[in-house]
């Protein structure tokens, strides 16, 4: 895949935490094409895509598909014992190339990239009905950034503190093509998706109904 070819936007970007960075419309349409059909591929397998079960029993409203290393509640492994047993998907090298390009870009600088080389990617669907409730991304043993991108129908993101799932928290409408990062004194401050906005999409993007988020992540892990 082509390295990234980026959309422009009138909303302005946001900070609404030190080291968390909104910036709209990154993805060109042409890029999020590109996503949508890659993600179709994923959600294929070698382990399809799935709705997963927390230990308790129960079952989260979003859908899963993971690359590079597989996550289940509340660890990483290289095959999908709670699926099918396969070994997940490799993690692409254009993958990490789009991962630094949106460091750099959401930090302004270009240094910010250094070094980083995700090795995971969770790519969610959400349907209009789906959300996540407030948690910490906390599973990984890296403090490396984590990188967002949602592509499809407008989303209500909930971005917390690092101490506690409820206020102080900033509501922030993710829409189709955005970018959202967030590292630092940030890293693993709480966050959830309270609503799903149906029909927000464009069709366009290859993708009819609901939103599909990749966020991008360094497990630290051998």
């Amino acid at each position: 895949m082509p390295l990234p070819g980026f959309g422009g936007t009138e909303r302005p970007r946001t900070r609404p935490a030190p080291g968390a960075v909104h910036v709209p419309g990154w993805l060109s349409p042409e890029r999020q094409r590109e996503l949508v059909a890659a993600c179709r591929g994923w959600a294929r397998g070698p382990v399809p895509i799935r709705h997963t079960r927390l230990p308790r029993g129960g079952v989260m409203s979003v859908q899963t598909v993971c690359l590079g290393w597989h996550w289940q509640p509340y660890t990483y492994r290289r095959t999908a014992d709670d699926v099918n047993g396969a070994r997940v998907a490799a993690f692409p090298d254009w993958l990490v190339e789009l991962g630094r390009a949106a460091l750099a870009d959401a930090y302004e600088d270009p240094a910010a990239a250094d070094g980083y080389t995700p090795d995971t990617a969770l790519v969610n669907f959400y349907d209009g009905r789906a959300t996540m409730g407030m948690h910490q991304d906390k599973d990984e043993r890296s403090g490396a950034p984590v990188v967002s991108l949602s592509i499809g129908d407008t989303c209500v993101f909930r971005f917390g503190n690092t101490e506690t799932r409820s206020r102080p928290y900033t509501d922030v409408e993710l829409a189709s093509g955005d970018l959202f990062v967030f590292g630092g004194p940030s890293r693993f401050a709480y966050h959830g998706v309270t609503k799903v906005r149906p029909g927000t999409g464009d069709p366009a993007t290859g993708l009819t109904s609901g939103r599909l988020n990749i966020t991008l992540r360094v497990t630290g892990l051998e």
